[in-house]
């Protein structure tokens, strides 16, 4: 599927009910994890100390943070969806969300999504999306669940 490009309320309204894709793989690495520990000052152990994630963690290795996979949310949708014509766009809820199989260090994830429903907020859209983000190899997804953007289109 390729990507689709959105330029207004009224084109984004027609996608409603719509599986609307699925964006390409990307590599968690340590060096993201570290970031992102150091930057929301969570620094277990689980997430940045290989050795002993080698041999007192059940997955053998780091994991990602839940959150760092979530925060990952904007990115991989924009490579599912153009929003152009915009003004500006905001991450606006997370009604609903479920972590279902921690992330290892080096495992690709990919997002994918299906837009829910659009509402018209006096010419704001407000998009729920449900989301998925998949594992590669893995028949459990890292997480499910849904989300809201609120897009400010220009005239």
């Amino acid at each position: 599927m390729s990507k689709l490009t959105i330029s207004s309320l009224g084109e984004l309204v027609q996608y409603e009910g719509s599986e609307m894709g699925v964006s390409e793989y990307h590599t968690i690495t340590q060096e993201q994890i570290n970031k992102f520990a150091d930057a929301t000052l969570d620094h277990q152990w689980i997430h940045l100390d290989q050795e002993r994630a080698k041999t007192e963690s059940p997955f053998g290795t780091t994991i990602a943070h839940g959150y760092l996979t979530v925060s990952l949310l904007p990115y991989l949708w924009s490579q599912i969806t153009s929003i152009e014509n915009l003004k500006m766009q905001v991450n606006y809820e997370i009604e609903s969300l479920r972590f279902n199989q921690a992330v290892t260090v080096n495992s690709e994830v990919r997002l994918r999504a299906k837009l829910l429903s659009v509402k018209d907020l006096r010419g704001i859209a407000k998009a729920r999306l449900e989301v998925t983000l998949d594992i590669k190899d893995s028949k459990k997804p890292a997480f499910t669940g849904i989300i809201t953007f609120l897009y400010h289109f220009n005239s």
